[in-house]
């Protein structure tokens, strides 16, 4: 198995949106990764925010795959790609130090 890395931020139209009405996808998206690590998906997801821990930076979900093409198949499943509320790429992550995370 591989590591690889979404990275995604809203695009233009998404972050125009009231917060209610991209709320559902939000849930959706936070519904399906609870789903996916508790079917055994090696992951972490979370958000970014700036230096006052204002989010709007964007989103990042590390994960397991067992080849490119199934990371970008397993994604293409996230709501809010699906919703269109995001521009997004994935990479293959080749760790080289740290402290036995991943």
């Amino acid at each position: 198995m591989a590591w690889f890395v979404k990275t995604e931020t809203f695009t233009a139209v998404a972050a125009s949106l009231p917060v209610e009405q991209r709320r559902p996808t939000l849930e959706a998206h936070r519904h399906w990764v609870v789903q996916e690590a508790a079917a055994g998906r090696r992951l972490r997801s979370g958000y970014l925010v700036d230096g006052d821990r204002r989010p709007g930076g964007g989103g990042l979900l590390i994960f397991e795959a067992s080849s490119y093409a199934d990371a970008l198949a397993w994604v293409e499943n996230d709501p809010m790609i699906r919703a269109g509320l995001v521009a997004w790429q994935v990479q293959e992550w080749i760790p080289v130090n740290g402290d036995g995370w991943p």
